[in-house]
C-alpha cells in the first residue's frame, strides 16, 4: 500500500478514493518518481498498444466510412473529459476517474458491439466473451511491457473500476472473489457508467447528423433534443443550423453533468456517506440522473436505437462484419499456424480458442478487413 501523501490533492471529499490508500499492485515495483497511484495507472494505460489501437475501433461507424466519425479512442478520450468534469464537481479522485475512463474499451472488439456479440457466439463452451473482462484481460496478462510481469500492474482499484464496469452494453464481471463480488466499486468508477452513456448518446447525435441516418426533422419527437434546441435558438438568434446543433449537444452535455452532480450529492447526502468504508458498507449506487432526467433520457436512447444503430446501412455493416469476423476465426481455428509464432506459444497454456479470441478482439477494424483480404482474395499479398 502507497502511504506518501505528499503528492495527493488536499481538498478531496472523505468518500474519494485515495492513492495512499490504495490496496496496491499484484507485484511489487520500485518506481522512479512520486506520482501518486492512480496518475501512474492513467499514464500506463495512455501509453499501452491496446489504447492506441482503439482509434482504428468501431464506435458506430465504421473506420473507412470517414475521418469525421467517432472511434473507441475519441469515444474513450470525451468519456474521460466528462468524467473528470463530474469527479471536480463532486471533489473526487480525478486520476482514478480518468484512468478508469481511458481503460473502460481496452477489450473492445473491431466492428463495435457487433464483434463482441459474434466472439461471445464463437467463444460458447470456451468461456465466452465479455469486452470488461477483455479490458481486465488486456491491463492484467495482455499487455507485455514491463520487466517481471505480464499486463501494467495497475492498482487494485483501477481493475476493480474495470471488472465492475457497467452500461446498457455491459453487466458487471464480478465473479472474481479478489474484487468483493456484489459490493459496489468506488464512486469513481459509477461516475464512468454515466459518463460513458452521457458521452456516447450525444456524441451520437452528432455523427448520426453528419451522416445523415438522422435528421433534424426526426429529432423533433425527441423531447429532451427540442427543449435545449429551442433554448439554444432563443440565446443566440438566426444561429447557422451546423452551430446551432453544436451547441445543443454543448447544452444537453452541460445538463447532464449539472443533474447528475446535484443527485448524487443528494445520494451521499440521504444515505450519510462520509467515506470510501461508508460506500462500501451501505452497498448502494450513490451515483444517478434525477427520475425526471432519466426519463427523457431513456426516450433519447430508444430514439438512437430505433433510427440510428438499427438504420439499415448500420445493419449491412453489422452483417457484413460479423462474416469477416466469424470466416477469420474459423479459418484460425483450422489453421492455426496462419497466427503470429508469439500466439501459438501461448496455446498451450489457455487454450487455442482463447489465444484466437485474444488475437481476434485486439484488431482493429482497418486490421480485420486487411487481413480478410489477406487470406481470402487469391491476388492480394500475403
Amino acid at each position: 500500500m502507497n502511504r506518501d501523501t505528499s503528492m495527493e490533492r488536499p481538498d478531496l471529499a472523505d468518500y474519494a478514493a485515495r492513492s495512499s490508500q490504495s490496496r496496491g499492485r499484484k507485484y511489487p515495483e520500485v518506481h522512479r518518481d512520486d506520482r501518486p497511484a492512480f496518475e501512474r495507472d492513467r499514464d500506463r494505460i495512455i501509453h499501452c498498444a491496446a489504447f492506441r489501437r482503439l482509434e482504428y475501433k468501431t464506435q458506430v461507424f465504421v473506420n473507412h466510412e470517414g475521418d469525421y466519425y467517432r472511434t473507441r479512442l475519441t469515444h474513450s478520450l470525451e468519456v474521460a473529459q466528462i468524467g473528470k468534469a463530474i469527479a471536480r464537481r463532486l471533489k473526487l479522485n480525478e486520476e482514478l476517474t480518468e484512468a478508469l475512463a481511458l481503460a473502460h474499451d481496452l477489450g473492445h472488439t473491431p466492428f463495435g458491439h457487433t464483434g463482441e456479440e459474434v466472439l461471445n457466439r464463437l467463444m460458447d463452451g470456451h468461456g465466452g466473451f465479455e469486452h470488461n473482462l477483455q479490458s481486465f484481460r488486456v491491463v492484467d496478462e495482455l499487455e507485455e511491457r514491463y520487466p517481471g510481469f505480464n499486463g501494467l500492474n495497475l492498482s487494485w482499484e483501477v481493475r476493480e473500476g474495470i471488472i465492475k464496469h457497467s452500461s446498457p452494453y455491459d453487466r458487471p464481471a464480478e465473479s472474481m472473489a479478489e474484487f468483493l463480488p456484489g459490493v459496489v466499486p468506488t464512486i469513481e468508477a459509477q461516475i464512468i457508467n454515466f459518463a460513458d452513456e452521457i458521452a456516447y448518446n450525444n456524441h451520437d447525435i452528432d455523427d448520426g447528423l453528419k451522416s445523415g441516418y438522422i435528421t433534424p426533422a426526426q429529432l423533433e419527437q425527441v423531447e429532451l433534443w427540442n427543449v435545449m434546441f429551442e433554448g439554444v435558438g432563443r440565446e443566440y438568434p438566426g444561429l447557422d443550423a451546423e452551430r446551432r446543433k453544436h451547441q445543443t449537444i454543448s447544452a444537453l452535455i452541460g445538463l447532464f453533468i449539472t443533474d447528475l452532480t446535484a443527485t448524487t450529492l443528494e445520494n451521499l447526502l440521504q444515505s450519510k456517506i462520509r467515506s470510501l468504508e461508508d460506500l462500501r458498507r451501505i452497498n448502494k449506487q450513490m451515483v444517478s440522473f434525477s427520475p425526471e432526467l432519466s426519463r427523457k433520457n431513456r426516450a433519447l436512447k430508444r430514439f438512437l436505437l430505433e433510427n440510428l444503430y438499427h438504420h439499415y446501412k448500420v445493419e449491412r455493416m453489422r452483417v457484413k462484419a460479423e462474416r469477416y469476423l466469424i470466416q477469420l476465426f474459423e479459418t484460425y481455428v483450422k489453421h492455426p499456424t496462419l497466427l503470429p509464432r508469439k500466439y501459438l506459444k501461448k496455446m498451450e497454456s489457455v487454450g487455442r480458442e482463447r489465444v484466437i479470441c485474444d488475437y481476434v478482439a485486439g484488431m482493429t477494424d482497418r486490421f480485420a478487413l486487411d487481413e480478410f483480404k489477406r487470406l481470402f482474395e487469391p491476388y492480394e499479398r500475403v
